[in-house]
């Protein structure tokens, strides 16, 4: 089923690329400040790492991603491979608004089998770029549960650099 999942992605990724007129690559990271919601624990801080991709439409566009990102709690590690697709709308020249849709692939649980494989959750988030270069400010949240008969979702905010390389 992910593979398939997957595959459908990558099909509409490339339909969307290939008739795109303004179209941007680029890389970004940052830190992320992650806990998981109904749970008494202490969160976890760690980073997010990847590639990035706007196909402008006018003053809307489309951003899938795909992250490396540390999430989970202080002891409880819990890595993920996101894929967020956001759509954004330009406010005003370089500042923008986006949301949409993370599909999170869980890469580390410590080893805990009723930690879900699968994460579905959602993004909102601002965006600032000057030339080249942007900052974003984002807030993450599940819609799934961390694990097998548990109540807590991820809650994730993040703060990025990144670079688009054109």
């Amino acid at each position: 089923m992910k593979t398939t999942f997957l595959a459908i992605a990558a099909v509409i990724g490339f339909a969307f690329f290939g008739n795109a007129q303004n179209l941007h690559f680029g890389a970004k990271g940052g830190v992320n400040f992650a806990s998981i919601s109904d749970v008494d624990a202490d969160g976890r801080t760690g980073f997010h790492l990847g590639l990035v991709g706007e196909v402008g439409l006018g003053k809307f566009s489309i951003q899938p991603e795909v992250l490396y990102s540390a999430q989970g709690l202080k002891d409880l590690n819990l890595d993920y491979l996101n894929i967020p697709v956001l759509a954004k709308y330009y406010v005003v020249q370089n500042f923008s608004l986006m949301a949409g849709p993370q599909f999170g692939f869980n890469t580390k649980d410590d080893d805990i089998s009723e930690i879900k494989s699968f994460d579905m959750g959602g993004a909102v988030g601002v965006e600032y770029k000057i030339g080249s270069l942007f900052a974003q400010a984002r807030y993450n949240f599940g819609l799934s549960d961390v694990a097998d008969g548990g109540s807590g979702k991820n809650s994730v905010f993040q703060i990025s650099l990144g670079y688009l390389f054109f």
